[in-house]
């Protein structure tokens, strides 16, 4: 089962257990799925570490951090997915190579495009105006 799949099968239970009143308040009817994925970077491409983040109506349920190299349940129902997804070996093994195939492929793609920008030498800088608000 993908990402994907593990997603949808993280909403379905989710539509069906519904969502419980928030203090009085109606609900919108507006149910929002969130996949988060972080990448960092330390020294340049040589230590990667991803971070895949399972938000449900703005609440983090499940984290997968590669540098532990398991998911991790932040909410009740979301140590009820991490067992679970923390029993599938596969899925394990998906989350680290997400590292090289995500991770390092997009660093290695926007890296002359972000790092290497460089203004032409001996071209002056021309100061730029003093922000809103300051006194000089």
């Amino acid at each position: 089962m993908g990402r994907v799949g593990k997603a949808g099968a993280v909403l379905m239970v989710l539509v069906v257990l519904g969502a419980p009143l928030a203090a009085g308040e109606e609900l919108s009817g507006v149910f929002q799925w969130m996949l988060k994925l972080e990448c960092h970077f330390l020294n340049g491409s040589d230590r990667v570490r991803l971070v895949e983040r399972f938000i449900y109506n703005r609440e983090q349920l499940v984290q997968f951090d590669s540098d532990l190299g398991h998911f991790v349940g932040d909410t009740p129902f979301g140590e009820i997915q991490a067992r679970h997804w923390n029993s599938q070996p596969e899925l394990l093994e998906e989350g680290q190579v997400q590292v090289d195939t995500f991770c390092r492929h997009n660093y290695e793609a926007s890296t002359p495009l972000l790092v290497n920008r460089r203004g032409e030498r001996g071209a002056e800088r021309v100061p730029s105006a003093p922000a809103l608000g300051m006194t000089l």
